[in-house]
């Protein structure tokens, strides 16, 4: 995962783009950078000679790299993927998750991953069913991989394997070709720790106990910790190891700084000799996201959502109505309303002229779209996990939304003078003709969409981003427009217009209306900052917006003023965006800690207590949200802290995490994108005995009451874990 100060960096910048950026994503596309399979050799190989039906048996996906390159572990560290597999095998087979080889500290600049070089075999083991016809087995796997040298190139390449099937009563050996790859590919795998370990939380670090009195006499060295969990640790931050009588302790830099963190992960260390040791501390979750292995026929792979679409044209159809529906969410609505102001005022011009607004409008909307787009695609391609509303886990972003919002709102309520331009959201950008202002409104209402998810783009979305640039260029496309839609055909039937009431002072007073949505989505913003900043960030963010109200000032008393009146309204205004710019600057430097008890009774989520409770068999309901999704925050006020579904919960023992996607969480962006979503809300309610349930992206109280009555009674065998 990219450090969140260069994924600051790379956002502002792609925004700042715009519409560049879609263009030249796809123009550098033909000409980027070395081919991956001149990167990475895979191959599928088996261990036995023949399949015994019924019997269960090895193969390894080898992944052989080009000198200085890598690829990743389940944890990637810092930034990266790890490669995953998708299976396609006969009828009945069945394909257990990844076995990962013990990783090495890759540092690249001031990151530090964990990962492979040279070569590493990932093994799994495939199940066959108890009869199988006669005839050659096909094995067949879609490897997808991220190898990076100081520039990372994602590849994938669709490897093949054909056994025979074993003779009844004949035995069945390893096959001596690649007896000894399996041989050493085991030799890489962790041992569980034969020792009594435990984590504590000592002042501003997380120190590793083992009680092992034999090492002291190992002379070890090179002592890593590598954890599970992607949040638990500052992976670049040195691992301090001492070792003594006792056994050893392992000082760590945790990523946050309150609350427990759970050390479950890998222990390595060199003895005197010089021999590596790899040791699993607890056991590895039950559902490795990224890396997990499907097959046909098998019960492991993630349900799809009940809204998933089929093929590209059902993402676009999904896209289209999800882009209709955002125009009715708070955060569009005014600004389309006030166009629709503009239009009137316009409505003289013509019905060519009118048409020529929406044509401008919808290819702002467009442009801003696909520019979202490309930056999506460049930064998923740089090893981010990140989707729909990443830029809003910056506070720098959320800010300056609140700001431009907040100046808009003061000219539409009639405080400052900005004339009739600024209330018709940038026509005065083009005083002749005032096409640059639709355009720049398609522009805005795609910004202030981003914070929204309506219903059918959650799914749409997702699917683009797990397929080609083309593909996720397609689908946003078709998101921009079914957001342009209503305008557009607004314009394109200007007698529609006419049924309007002429204009009058009635526009004066609902202009002077509208401001109070935008004050409300401020005020809103200024809620999600303050989940992303401390006290003296907030503090700053406020006063940030005295710095506005007097830049807004300046400018309107300079309107009226004499040449030397202008020239200081000019360099007063000058100067509080200085003063503003350097308060934004230094909201980073204060970010809110982690929540260690959320509100509503439910559990921080992380991936290891989730595996936890699905071990004891605990039903539990996972709720992925941010403070910046407004359908986040109305189904969680609605619907999950209803006293319905509180008392359905207590009934069931139904244990409930919530996943705060306000900030950067690799562990969420791991299951949202294991759900075929890039975005939140994600709602997942685990039964207890291995089933999984995807619940509608709008909840209401009865809906969730239902689906936890229906979980199964408690007590019985629980089935197996499922991803």
């Amino acid at each position: 995962m990219l450090s969140l100060r260069r994924l600051r960096a790379l956002a502002l910048i792609a925004w700042s783009l715009l519409p560049a950026a879609a263009g030249s994503a796809l123009a550098q596309a033909p000409r980027a950078g070395p081919r991956p399979a001149d990167l990475v050799r895979v191959d599928l190989l088996a261990e036995p000679g023949a399949v015994e039906p019924g019997q269960p048996f090895t193969v390894g996906v080898r992944l052989t790299m080009k000198p200085n390159w890598h690829v990743y572990w389940r944890n990637p560290g810092d930034s990266g993927l790890p490669p995953e597999v998708a299976w396609t095998l006969p009828a009945g087979f069945s394909a257990g998750p990844i076995a990962w080889p013990a990783p090495e500290r890759i540092p690249v600049a001031d990151l530090m991953n964990y990962g492979y070089e040279g070569e590493t075999v990932l093994t799994v083991l495939l199940t066959p069913p108890e009869v199988l016809p006669p005839g050659p087995v096909a094995l067949r796997a879609k490897v997808s991989y991220l190898v990076c040298e100081r520039e990372c190139v994602p590849g994938e390449a669709t490897v093949s394997a054909s056994l025979p099937v074993a003779l009844p009563g004949t035995s069945v050996r390893p096959d001596p070709r690649t007896r000894e790859v399996f041989a050493a590919a085991r030799a890489e795998l962790p041992r569980p720790a034969p020792w009594p370990w435990h984590g504590a939380r000592e002042g501003d670090a997380l120190v590793l106990t083992v009680t092992a009195p034999d090492l002291a006499g190992d002379a070890i060295r090179d002592v890593a910790l590598f954890p599970y969990g992607e949040s638990t640790l500052e992976n670049a931050a040195p691992q301090v190891a001492s070792v003594d009588a006792a056994g050893l302790r392992l000082r760590l830099k945790p990523a946050s700084g309150e609350g427990p963190a759970p050390l479950d992960g890998v222990l390595t260390f060199r003895t005197g000799a010089g021999e590596r040791r790899a040791y699993a501390l607890g056991e590895p979750p039950a559902a490795t996201v990224p890396g997990a292995s499907t097959a046909a026929g098998s019960p492991s792979p993630p349900p799809a959502p009940a809204d998933a679409p089929e093929g590209l044209w059902g993402a676009v159809l999904l896209a289209l109505l999800g882009g209709l529906v955002l125009n009715l969410m708070p955060c569009v609505f005014p600004v389309l309303s006030i166009k629709v102001l503009s239009l009137v005022r316009h409505s003289g011009e013509g019905p060519a002229r009118i048409r020529l607004h929406g044509l401008a409008y919808t290819a702002g909307v467009l442009a801003a779209f696909l520019a979202l787009a490309g930056a999506l695609i460049a930064l998923r391609a740089g090893g981010a996990g990140i989707g729909w509303g990443f830029q809003l886990q910056s506070p720098l972003v959320v800010a300056g939304l609140a700001y431009g919002l907040f100046a808009m709102a003061l000219g539409l309520s009639g405080a400052f003078q900005f004339g009739a331009g600024f209330a018709g959201m940038g026509d005065g950008l083009a005083r002749r003709s005032g096409l640059e202002g639709s355009f720049f409104t398609g522009l805005l209402a795609t910004v202030v969409a981003t914070p929204c998810t309506a219903p059918f783009m959650g799914a749409a979305v997702g699917f683009a981003l797990t397929r080609d640039a083309a593909t996720c260029l397609a689908v946003f496309a078709a998101l921009g427009l079914g957001l342009a839609l209503p305008f557009a055909l607004l314009t394109a039937w200007p007698a529609a217009l006419r049924r309007l009431p002429r204009p009058g002072r009635w526009m004066e007073t609902l202009k002077q209306a509208l401001a109070f949505p935008l004050y409300a989505t401020v005020a809103w913003l200024t809620w999600v900052l303050s989940q992303q900043v401390g006290s003296g960030g907030l503090f700053a963010a406020l006063l940030g917006f005295v710095l506005v109200g007097v830049c807004a000032f300046a400018l309107d008393q300079g309107r009226a003023a004499g040449p030397l009146g202008r020239r200081l309204a000019v360099a007063a205004a000058v100067a509080a965006v200085a003063l503003l710019g350097g308060l934004v600057s230094v909201l980073d430097r204060d970010r809110a800690a982690p929540a260690v008890a959320v509100a509503g009774g439910a559990e921080p989520f992380t991936r290891a207590r989730l595996d936890a409770l699905r071990a004891e068999g605990r039903p539990v309901l996972v709720d992925m949200t941010a403070a910046w999704c407004i359908t986040c925050q109305v189904n969680e006020r609605l619907a999950l802290r209803s006293e319905a579904v509180r008392e359905a919960m207590a009934a069931r023992g139904v244990v409930l995490l919530r996943g705060d996607w306000t900030n950067q969480n690799p562990e969420i962006t791991r299951v949202l994108e294991a759900h075929g979503r890039s975005g939140v809300p994600l709602y997942l309610l685990y039964d207890g005995r291995g089933g999984v349930t995807v619940l509608p992206q709008i909840l209401t109280a009865g809906l969730v009451r239902d689906a936890i009555e229906a979980l199964p009674a408690a007590g019985g065998a629980r089935a197996a874990l499922q991803p």
